[in-house]
């Protein structure tokens, strides 16, 4: 691991498909707050057609992503105890 690594990632739980394990959750850049496998995805330069495209399936399959997305977190077991494991890692509000 290189000491730029540690400034643009924090580690946080994530779900794979044994269970949960270790991700790098961005603290800077265009990734900001989303977790990656490893830091150095933080600052990959980011592929336009790729966003471009997923911009156009957002607009016609958001609801559809969204009763999905939120189904799962609530019933799958993976995503419950990987809730459960970053809790305590976010800041409280006073």
């Amino acid at each position: 691991m290189l000491v730029v690594e540690i400034f643009e990632a924090t580690r946080a739980w994530g779900k794979s498909k044994s269970g949960p394990t270790y991700k790098y959750r961005c603290t800077t850049g265009p990734r900001k707050g989303q977790l990656r496998a490893s830091a150095a995805a933080c600052m990959a330069p980011i592929n336009i057609k790729k966003s471009q495209q997923f911009k156009a399936t957002k607009r016609a399959k958001g609801q559809t992503i969204k009763i999905k997305t939120s189904r799962t977190k609530r019933t799958n077991p993976v995503s419950k105890r990987v809730a459960r494991m970053n809790a305590g890692t976010r800041r409280k509000k006073i």
